[in-house]
């Protein structure tokens, strides 16, 4: 499992002349300690972004400031969890306090749902999976896109899944919480458009993180799990890290100006 592959290589390079598409901007990152939050703050520091890596797990926030500083890139880590507000306030006023401003933030935050019939799933699993997954990047945009707002630019990301569009079976909670946030997208994108404000959904497929296991209800992944899972993708693979973080930096840049509301899937094929 890779949680800095291209993205902290590229940090590790000689520098070079090519203009990095993320110059001096801020992002924060929630669930940054590892996996895809993880590969997209190296990324994202590669192309010159300062970040603030935000996870409930200190030790993995640190981690991945470290190796990112060591590598001639700017991150603070902060402990936070996502499902409280004040967290999600703090995170954006560290963001201001060491860097005067505020351009991305990437609710990147979620938590998975073992493979469960409906009439086995208790209340405690719906309420943490709905206040992670949901209530978690509700918080994220009440902290940010007022700042983004004021200073009429910026980009709120928000990690959903292709379990938002093609479910599998026995997760339906899970796929219920990545729905909500795509159509949350929708409405924020119509909601803060006018002050030149862009969020998008990204709805990746399985993706090797430390999730991965569960999504495959095992303890750990298997050569049988993962070729089962590697055959519902016509790509015939699933996610790395770095295919996730590519496309955030995309979609936080200006090449991706005229960009919100979308959902933008990265499946190899998935929900074709």
């Amino acid at each position: 499992m890779r949680w800095g592959g291209l993205g902290e290589e590229r940090l590790l390079a000689p520098p070079h002349d090519k203009e990095m598409k993320l110059r001096d901007k801020v992002a924060v990152i929630t669930g940054a300690g590892s996996g895809i939050g993880a590969a997209s703050a190296f990324a994202l520091a590669a192309e010159g972004a300062r970040i603030v890596i935000v996870d409930v797990n200190e030790a993995g926030a640190k981690d991945v400031a470290d190796r990112i500083d060591k590598h001639g890139g700017q991150a603070i880590a902060i402990a936070a969890d996502v499902t409280r507000a004040a967290d999600n306030q703090a995170a954006v006023d560290r963001a201001v306090a060491q860097w005067g401003r505020l351009d991305v933030f990437f609710a990147n935050a979620g938590v998975p749902q073992w493979k469960t019939d409906v009439e086995e799933v208790d209340e405690a699993t719906f309420e943490r999976i709905m206040n992670v997954n949901v209530k978690g990047v509700w918080l994220g945009a009440k902290a940010a896109l007022p700042v983004m707002k004021r200073d009429r630019r910026g980009v709120f990301l928000i990690t959903a899944s292709t379990a938002a569009i093609r479910p599998r079976p026995g997760g339906q909670i899970y796929a219920a919480s990545k729905g909500a946030v795509v159509t949350l997208a929708k409405a924020l994108a119509l909601e803060v458009a006018p002050f030149g404000v862009r969020v998008v959904a990204i709805c990746p497929v399985a993706t090797h993180t430390p999730m991965l296991p569960t999504f495959m209800n095992k303890v750990q992944v298997d050569d049988e799990g993962l070729k089962r899972y590697e055959a519902t993708v016509p790509l015939g693979r699933l996610n790395q890290p770095e295919d996730v973080a590519r496309v955030a930096v995309f979609l936080a840049s200006d090449d991706a100006a005229m960009i919100t509301g979308s959902t933008v899937e990265v499946d190899g094929g998935r929900c074709i």
